[in-house]
């Protein structure tokens, strides 16, 4: 295999396709990116078995054929070339190692078989659709925070995507969970998204669709089928399985009677919850909310460290109250919030509280109290 091409381009694909590559593995071809050079095409490829991301690039072929050679230290390499280089890949002719040379550097490294390098691509998908970048980010940055990390309930470390029945019509909604807090966002269902399955698309796919996805513009088409998403983004094509479990029935912990009403601007409670916090202990993060009519105090009591408080103008005319949050969960959940104000939909001190954007919003998030 010989191929040349733009250190830039041969640096953009790498830095797509090696993040996939875990630092640790038992198995050696894991720690490689395949390479084929075909056409006038260069073509990489990278999987830990459960996420595969490929990515066609243009380059010189002058001999076909392919390889693979470690992930990491091609990417490293190639990151250090000078900018605005050409750089050669070749093998050997025993097919042995492959030589990167870029000007006066030149890099020889050891490769693995191609045909040990394992495919995820396999199988049919029974639903296709297209929609936009923004669109499936937006979905994704509205709920990845609320993914637990609890490896036991291993059901809940992903975004539940599925389509559903609502007023407005079918709805394509993105779920995630830890069991103290919930986020959920939607959109309205792409043709083809009708009748697909319910999935969980797992923590480490959403953090390289965020990552992968920067134009808002850009189309994507999504495939889906019982095990696997794929998602086809200009000329990266990322393939992940999916968790398989059941997620559960999030609705019900959803309040629908929650009448007391917090209307707060959102930049001014985030910084007053910020700075109150700043006292509180890694354990006891709780921050507790007082309400009067027009008033909001935030206190933070730390035995071993001392007492803030903070107080606010706010719209709220009911009960007065008092409720806890643990103040990362609601930093969390101001953070996604784009509208000037944050509506807080409360009960009573022991029940979820809905929080939501104060005009019209197709996102949602429910925080359980604490006790303070």
């Amino acid at each position: 295999m010989k191929a040349t091409l733009e250190r830039t381009e041969l640096l953009k694909s790498l830095a797509h396709v090696h993040r996939v590559v875990e630092r640790r593995n038992t198995i050696p071809i894991l720690s490689n990116v395949m390479l084929q050079a075909e056409g006038g095409d260069l073509k990489l490829k990278a999987t830990d078995l459960d996420l595969e991301v490929t990515e066609t690039i243009s380059a010189v072929v002058e001999t076909p054929g392919a390889t693979t050679v470690p992930a990491h230290m091609i990417y490293e390499i190639t990151r250090k070339l000078p900018e605005g280089s050409q750089v050669v890949l070749e093998t050997s002719e025993d097919n042995s190692t492959m030589e990167i040379r870029a000007g006066r550097s030149k890099f020889s490294l050891q490769i693995l078989p191609v045909t040990d390098f394992p495919d995820l691509t396999a199988g049919e998908f029974s639903n296709s659709f297209k929609t936009t970048a923004g669109n499936i980010r937006r979905l994704t940055d509205c709920t990845q925070f609320a993914i637990s990390t609890e490896e036991t309930r291993y059901y809940l470390n992903g975004i539940y995507m599925h389509t559903i029945e609502n007023g407005e019509g079918l709805q394509f909604r993105a779920v995630a969970t830890d069991g103290h807090r919930l986020a959920q966002a939607e959109m309205p269902s792409p043709e083809g998204a009708q009748g697909m399955p319910g999935i969980i698309v797992p923590r480490k796919t959403v953090g390289e669709i965020q990552k992968l996805f920067e134009d808002p513009e850009a189309e994507v088409q999504v495939e889906i089928s019982e095990t696997k998403i794929r998602f086809t983004i200009g000329s990266v094509v990322l393939t992940s399985k999916l968790i398989d479990g059941s997620f559960p029935d999030y609705d019900r912990v959803i309040p629908k009677n929650n009448d007391k009403e917090l209307l707060v601007d959102r930049d001014v409670f985030k910084a007053a919850v910020d700075r109150v916090s700043t006292i509180a202990s890694e354990r006891g993060r709780a921050v507790k909310l007082s309400l009067s009519e027009g008033k909001l105090v935030l206190t933070v009591t730390n035995p071993d460290s001392g007492t803030a408080t903070e107080e606010l103008a706010v719209e709220y005319d009911s009960d007065d109250m008092e409720i806890g949050f643990n103040s990362k969960y609601l930093l969390d959940i101001a953070a996604q919030l784009e509208s000037d104000g944050a509506l807080f939909r409360l009960a009573d001190s022991g029940s979820p509280t809905l929080v939501q954007e104060s005009g019209e919003t197709d996102a949602l998030y429910v925080l359980m109290p604490m006790r303070v």
